[in-house]
């Protein structure tokens, strides 16, 4: 398939300095090139870790409103060329080449709160990360999908996929390429993440071009918070709210707390984030507000299963849904139980996202991108650690 000037997008076009200041210029930058972008979560994350995204490729026309509106802005002049296509169509030899492939190929398939086809699901995208790898012959690549990949039922699925990875390319010139692969388990809480949001991520990096290390220590802990919320007071000195008198009301925090006072070691971690920790500044959702994407919006409601995330935890996961998502993981609980949609804003702010980010689309089509996103602190993390397994020069 050979790409338009329009589907180009970016290729040729210049950006200004988001701060004013002349952007830096494209040498001796580790490259990446991104499947399934999304609305760019994980492109944020890898800017931060020194990457430079040479093409990107989506599907969604939304999502790709809204790349466009960001990377307009991007810190570098030459923006990247965004692709609106599906991936299946995609002739991987008509792109530059790159240090590594990313991507998040969709997660329904394995997600527990859909059907659970796997590989029988006309969505599953795992084919197409393995043709990437294989045609692209990458340095190295990482790819983020649903903890629910790792369920039994999908074990054979998946020990094909990391099969497939380490082989790569059989026609490299010096022969078959092999990766070294990674499957790894991460809750993106313990990264800085104001999210209780579990993942999997799959790395792997040629053989001839570096070596897996182990993936970084968790940063950030739910003890540190349950110390600094129950033992020290630090967490409500921080925000000048009154310490509740009732205590934790989660069991995790109540299990937690037990073995503090047990032992009185004082964790060294950060704190887990929460959600009053994700929107300091932002004050109330209003009708008028002057912040962006931070409008009100009623017809939150609790029940049973569907209970929404406390204001002092991180939140639960965001989903790609907007109304009745299972969980009620789109809500916020406030301190004195009542509920409300997060605003686009909030859900940015969980995600990692800067202010200055704008989602495309209407507030369901806003919270579906986000709710898809990578979290950008987490890709952020696993952007470091895969460059310094990487050799690009």
């Amino acid at each position: 398939m050979c790409f338009s000037d329009s589907q180009l997008q970016f290729g040729s076009q210049i950006a200004s300095s988001e701060d004013g200041l002349p952007a830096p210029e494209n040498v001796n930058v580790p490259t990446c090139g991104e499947l399934f972008a999304g609305c760019g979560g994980m492109a944020i994350g890898l800017e931060q870790a020194g990457f430079r995204h040479e093409w990107m490729i989506e599907f969604n026309p939304v999502a790709c409103q809204t790349l466009r509106n960001h990377l307009y802005g991007s810190r570098y002049k030459q923006p990247p060329a965004l692709m609106e296509a599906d991936v299946r169509t995609v002739e991987w030899s008509r792109l530059s080449a790159v240090d590594i492939v990313v991507g998040g190929p969709p997660c329904q398939p394995f997600s527990r709160g859909g059907r659970a086809d796997g590989e029988s699901d006309p969505r599953d995208m795992w084919p197409e990360a393995l043709r990437a790898v294989r045609e692209l012959r990458p340095r190295g690549f990482l790819f983020e999908n649903v903890k629910g990949l790792l369920r039994p039922a999908f074990a054979e699925y998946l020990a094909r996929i990391v099969a497939g990875l380490k082989r790569g390319s059989e026609t490299g010139p010096d022969g078959p390429d092999v990766y070294n692969v990674a499957v790894i388990s991460v809750n993106a809480a313990d990264y800085g993440v104001a999210q209780k949001r579990e993942r999997v991520l799959i790395a792997g990096v040629r053989t001839d071009c570096g070596a897996l290390t182990a993936f970084p220590r968790r940063t950030h802990s739910v003890e540190r918070l349950v110390w600094e919320k129950w033992i020290s007071g630090e967490y409500w000195n921080r925000h000048d709210v009154p310490r509740p008198d009732c205590g934790p009301t989660s069991r995790t925090e109540q299990a937690v707390l037990r073995v503090l006072e047990r032992t009185g070691l004082e964790p060294k971690e950060l704190p887990w984030l929460t959600c009053r920790d994700a929107f300091v500044g932002l004050g109330e959702p209003t009708a008028g507000t002057s912040i962006s994407q931070h409008e009100f919006r009623a017809g939150a409601r609790i029940y049973p299963g569907h209970e929404g995330s406390p204001i002092d935890e991180p939140a639960k996961a965001l989903k790609a849904g907007s109304h009745g998502v299972p969980g009620g993981e789109n809500m916020l609980v406030d301190c004195i139980g009542a509920p409300r949609y997060f605003t686009v804003r909030e859900a940015a702010r969980l995600q990692g996202m800067p202010d200055s980010f704008i989602p495309s689309g209407s507030w369901s089509q806003a919270m579906r991108q986000l709710g898809n996103a990578v979290p950008a602190q987490l890709a952020a993390v696993a952007g470091h650690w895969i460059r310094d397994c990487v050799d690009c020069n």
